[in-house]
């Protein structure tokens, strides 16, 4: 009988456990999204007296590079990290670098750009006017004479169009490249002007210049014997395009129903044209959080307090305490955050790098869980409503998983496999549309082999009607 109630006590006991305090807190900062996290710290600076806001000071901003490091199945030669020094690591399939530091916004990145360059002040005038006439696209569709009416009845400016144009060309120079063009060819074209010269940007810039309508049409068989390239040539010269963004200021612009207003991204992941990949955590304008010294200085000197202050010592601690959690739980959150990311980054280099849908490897949070070392509830609210802003535009953190489809061993990414799908059927007979078992012919050709109740599967969740319906 005895032992019966203390087994029952024990799983009474088990059933009763809570997390910290501590726990909680954590949980609450690291699953909320940046925009959510300003809100909650304002409040929590109301509540608390203890807890200030430091004036910020730009020589207390951090700005240490990392490497990431590599996962476990690589095992690549690594050298021992010798105070402080960077470690260098081979990267999955790549040889390009990911590194780590502040950010700022886009547009900060241009008006610090523009600081740098010699401008009168009516240059400047006329670049902030640019800058800020720029579409969401990071591209300047306004005529010139439009922009030039506009600056002498809306500001007194009086200025002429060659004036404008010379100014428009120190913009063109900035980064992103591509920024300032005044239509999409010039955007490619500023941007393949800067890479390193070799016979395939030759060809591209070749291209653009002269062949653009033929680059539209997706005329690749007409290209190809233009420029009397084989095969294995072309896809360097294609890909070599894939890489060029059209839209350099798509993180201005609306993303998925949203637009700058609303989405904040938490992350910033450039990618530079040598292929390298910088990771950034987007502070925002978040304050930066320390206890308050006239609470410490009094916590310090207990024999000074009159009887009344002494009786409201353990509010007091109760507030410093508090206030310490939050700035530890603060740290924790950026500490969590750049570990997933620096993950996530990994397993999806090749994306970062050439922005195509197709690279992207089959991930789950699992996997995220697994790399990192942490539990896999933490991997699913760091990526909950959180967005990271890239060279491809502003992107969910979810975007970057994908189920698996396995056959025969092999594993396949199902946003691979749709891609394949979908370019098969765009490019089909609208005459004689394929049929799914078509299809499915098609796709094994391509090396999916995958069956016909899954391409019907695919086909549904993409939208896409059945052959009949497809006839034209």
């Amino acid at each position: 009988m005895a032992n019966q109630q203390s087994q029952t006590e024990r799983q009474q006991q088990k059933a009763r456990q809570r997390l910290t305090p501590q726990q909680l807190l954590l949980g609450q900062v690291i699953e909320k999204p940046i925009d959510q996290l300003r809100d909650f710290i304002e409040k929590k600076e109301l509540e608390n007296p203890a807890l200030e806001s430091k004036a910020k000071d730009e020589s207390d901003e951090m700005n240490d590079d990392f490497r990431p490091e590599a996962s476990p199945s690589e095992q690549p030669d690594m050298m021992q990290d010798m105070g402080g020094e960077e470690i260098p690591v081979q990267m999955p399939r790549t040889s390009g670098e990911m590194t780590y530091g502040d950010t700022v916004s886009f547009y900060d990145q241009l008006k610090e750009q523009m600081g740098e360059q010699e401008l009168d002040e009516k240059q400047q005038f006329i670049m902030n006017y640019l800058i800020g006439s720029l579409d969401t696209d990071g591209l300047l569709r306004k005529d010139l004479s439009t922009i030039n009416d506009e600056l002498a009845i809306y500001h007194n400016i009086d200025t002429t169009d060659e004036e404008i144009r010379q100014v428009l060309s120190v913009l063109q120079q900035f980064d992103p490249a591509g920024v300032g063009a005044q239509d999409l060819q010039q955007c490619l074209l500023l941007q393949i002007k800067r890479k390193k010269p070799t016979w395939s940007t030759d060809i591209v810039r070749q291209i653009i210049e002269n062949y653009f309508d033929d680059l539209l049409k997706n005329h690749w068989r007409k290209l190809q014997a233009l420029f009397r390239l084989t095969d294995e040539q072309k896809e360097t010269v294609r890909n070599e395009i894939r890489r060029l963004n059209p839209k350099p200021g798509s993180s201005l612009g609306e993303v998925q129903g949203f637009n700058i207003h609303q989405i904040t991204p938490d992350f910033i992941v450039k990618t530079t044209f040598d292929g390298q990949v910088i990771l950034s955590l987007n502070k925002g304008d978040l304050p930066e959080l320390v206890v308050s010294e006239a609470y410490t200085e009094l916590l310090n000197n207990t024999s000074a307090l009159s009887k009344r202050d002494k009786e409201a010592l353990p509010i007091l601690k109760k507030d410093i305490e508090s206030a310490k959690s939050l700035i530890d739980a603060l740290h924790q959150r950026q500490v969590t955050l750049e570990k997933i990311m620096k993950a996530i980054i990994r397993r999806q280099y090749k994306f970062f790098q050439d922005g195509d849908e197709a690279d992207l490897q089959p991930m789950k949070l699992e996997d995220i869980a697994r790399d990192t070392g942490l539990d896999i509830s933490t991997v699913s609210r760091v990526t909950n409503e959180k967005y990271a802003q890239t060279r491809w535009g502003i992107l969910t953190l979810r975007f970057f998983f994908s189920a698996k489809y396995e056959k025969d061993g092999e594993e396949m990414a199902t946003r691979k496999i749709k891609l394949a799908l979908k370019e098969i059927i765009e490019h089909e007979d609208k005459r004689h549309p394929l049929t799914d078992i078509r299809l499915e012919e098609e796709m094994k050709k391509k090396g999916f082999p995958i069956a016909r109740r899954t391409i019907v599967k695919y086909r549904e969740q993409m939208n896409i009607p059945k052959a009949s319906l497809r006839r034209e």
